[in-house]
């Protein structure tokens, strides 16, 4: 009688637990991309301390400047990048898929618009949903025959 009660009342248990666990790798598996937030890192460009260069050097720098957004694009370590329409301090945003911050100033180190000091940044931690330009790794090229 006492095996039988015992029974009753731990094989309800014992499901109930191996439910909920089979419930949670289910779901873990099948999370929809929106539902997988990840850190980026936020990039306020704002206008640097030296913008007096000649109209050559200007030019130069600026080629410089969307050479090295191209590049960083390509590595698939910037995601979105461009200016503000207007010609206030803040003069554009980037935002980086890297893993530390460090490494990010590491990248901005080799812009020419930051290293001649036309550009400042700020850099901020960002959080959303790896879909669309956020999806991790190299862009993918499209084959356009």
């Amino acid at each position: 009688m006492i095996k039988i009660v015992f029974m009753k009342k731990t094989v309800p248990t014992v499901i109930f637990i191996c439910t909920l666990f089979i419930t949670s790798v289910y779901s873990q598996q099948t999370k929809k991309p929106e539902d997988q937030i990840r850190q980026y890192w936020f990039v306020m460009l704002t206008a640097g301390h030296s913008r007096n260069q000649d109209s050559a050097t200007a030019v130069k720098i600026q080629q410089g400047h969307m050479a090295n957004i191209t590049r960083l694009y390509n590595e698939g370590k910037l995601k979105v990048a461009g200016p503000f329409g207007d010609d206030g301090n803040w003069r554009g945003i980037f935002i980086f898929d890297c893993a530390t911050k460090e490494e990010v100033e590491n990248l901005l180190t080799t812009d020419p618009a930051i290293a001649s000091g036309r550009l400042a940044y700020e850099i901020h931690p960002w959080w959303t949903a790896a879909t669309g330009s956020f999806i991790p790794g190299k862009p993918k090229v499209e084959n356009k025959n």
